[in-house]
């Protein structure tokens, strides 16, 4: 009886072996998948998840490099001294007003440039090439431009305004012009982007819509918002997504061109927290500054994929 037992028990143990090896070398569809996407998942643990829980940590903490006090726990005094900050306010609606202004500025001016990609050229390769051009450029390469573009004695639009006879202006000794100038600077340099995703969106519309729209006699106005803008809706939800967020985190354009000034009239969330973190090296409340902006692009992306799930 004995001998029986124990053959039993070393035939289980070599059963489960047996198991234990099989679903390694032949794993199920699930398996396969959590061995498949791990990799991935600890990546993205370590270069987001990581970063981000040491972000919120950083601002809960008075944590000043030239204090030369260690780091302590503060609780949310960072957050506190937040809401009564007026610079935070006055470049946090900046951020916003920036994101009003260009976002669908961009839309706009990018849904006209794929259309006149999408025309029937020729020799399509040029046009389409073109786009690319405004987006390949640095963001602090195009402010430098515009910065000489606006630059109020030898900038090429207060020359071309004095040529049309129209007096030339301060771009950049006024809020409001600076602000005007800075806006147009970043339309011109996103308007490509959101043309290259659009025009993708145009490539999936089958082109049998559009002659059966000609045989029932729809002209090219209706044409375009029957079938062409509902089409296009996914495309330009994505990049819609895409360029709030990129609005939302500012700071190259603003910075070379007027590095926010007049005083911080011009001045966006991002700069304000590049001031703090390397400028003053406030860390906490650097932190707090950018937790705040995170906020701020979680949910603007939150209601983007609302908009689609409530769509579908």
């Amino acid at each position: 009886m004995a001998t029986a037992s124990e053959t039993t028990l070393v035939n289980t143990h070599n059963e489960s072996g047996t198991k234990w090896w099989t679903r390694f070398l032949d794993p199920s569809e699930r398996t396969l998948a959590v061995l498949l996407l791990m990799p991935a998942a600890l990546l993205l643990t370590l270069i987001i998840v990581y970063p981000v829980c040491r972000l919120i940590w950083t601002s809960f903490q008075n944590l000043s490099l030239t204090s030369g006090v260690p780091a302590a726990f503060a609780g949310l005094e960072n957050y506190s001294l937040m809401l009564e900050d007026p610079v935070f306010w006055e470049t946090t609606w900046n951020t916003i007003l920036i994101t009003l202004i260009t976002v669908p500025g961009a839309l706009f001016v990018g849904l006209a440039l794929a259309l006149m990609a999408n025309l029937p050229f020729n020799v399509k390769w040029p046009v389409r090439l073109s786009l690319l051009i405004p987006w390949a450029l640095p963001l602090s390469f195009a402010g430098l431009i515009f910065a000489w573009f606006f630059h109020s004695e030898y900038g090429v639009v207060n020359d071309v305004l004095r040529r049309i006879g129209i007096e030339g202006v301060i771009w950049f000794n006024s809020a409001n012009w600076a602000f005007a100038a800075i806006c147009l600077t970043i339309i011109w340099k996103t308007s490509s982007f959101m043309a290259l995703i659009i025009l993708a969106g145009l490539q999936t519309i089958p082109r049998s819509l559009y002659e059966a729209a000609d045989v029932d006699g729809a002209g090219r106005l209706r044409q375009f918002f029957e079938i062409t803008l509902p089409l296009l809706k996914p495309a330009i939800v994505v990049a819609l997504i895409f360029r709030t967020i990129t609005a939302l985190q500012t700071f190259d354009i603003p910075f070379t061109m007027t590095r926010g000034g007049p005083g911080t009239s011009t001045a966006t969330l991002a700069m304000y927290i590049h001031q703090n973190t390397v400028d003053f090296l406030d860390l906490g409340y650097g932190s707090a500054l950018a937790v705040v902006m995170f906020v701020l692009s979680m949910g603007v992306t939150a209601v983007y994929l609302r908009m689609i799930r409530a769509k579908g």
